[in-house]
């Protein structure tokens, strides 16, 4: 369910912005609601952003800082963590949107924009264009040579403009373990420009699929 509610949260606001895929969620106040229905405190953010926190306060993000999160599933996210551990959201909790960053010559995604990374790279387009899961194709050593070219592309703006310690991903398809991060490194390693001397520390989240849960945690810890 999680996934079919994806969308971004208007932190400061504490709502829904919207959802990519459900009508009804905009501007929906969730924590409000919630709060009315358990009677205690609810705080919200996007499960980027908490896998985020979860990995730099509790996970192989652990002290180095700035860290940028990748979840890699149904769809794509993207956070940042600072150096002094906090989220960076930007003025309006759109910060780390890597998902959108894309190519006009390729297929459209369903934002409506073309070449969107998650349009390339998120489990849901990967079995509708390929007809095998995501797992099944993480298998097959010629595919993945070619997919990392795309998800090479997005980390690399995340990487020039960001200038991370470490960067971790997470979600269903970082699960391929070395299959997927040793072609990784090594695209990131050819496209990402030498002289910049970026640091390619990309690595899978610690806490696998609990790090948006342990993020939870920090945020309500931090609140």
């Amino acid at each position: 369910m999680r996934d079919r509610l994806r969308g971004p949260v208007d932190f400061a606001r504490q709502s829904v912005a919207l959802s990519t895929h459900v009508g009804g969620w905009q501007d929906f106040p969730l924590p409000d609601h919630l709060q009315r229905l358990l009677g205690i405190p609810v705080i919200m953010d996007n499960d980027a952003n908490l896998g985020a926190l979860g990995e730099a306060t509790y996970g192989i993000g652990k002290g180095a800082l700035p860290l940028f999160y990748m979840t890699l599933s149904t769809g794509v996210g993207g956070g940042v963590v600072l150096g002094d551990g906090c989220l960076y959201r930007g003025a309006d909790s759109w910060a780390a949107r890597l998902a959108s960053h894309g190519s006009a010559r390729r297929p459209e995604c369903l934002c409506g924009a073309r070449g969107c990374l998650e349009r390339m790279c998120c489990g849901l387009w990967l079995e509708r264009d390929h007809g095998r899961s995501a797992r099944e194709l993480m298998q097959d050593a010629g595919f993945v040579e070619r997919y990392v070219v795309n998800l090479a592309q997005g980390l690399k703006c995340a990487i020039m403009l960001l200038n991370p310690t470490r960067i971790v991903i997470g979600g269903g398809i970082a699960n391929a373990g070395d299959a997927l991060f040793v072609p990784l490194r090594k695209e990131l390693r050819r496209q990402v420009t030498h002289w910049s001397r970026a640091r390619l520390d990309v690595v899978p989240a610690q806490l696998g699929a609990d790090s948006v849960l342990w993020g939870a945690l920090a945020l309500a810890n931090k609140s």
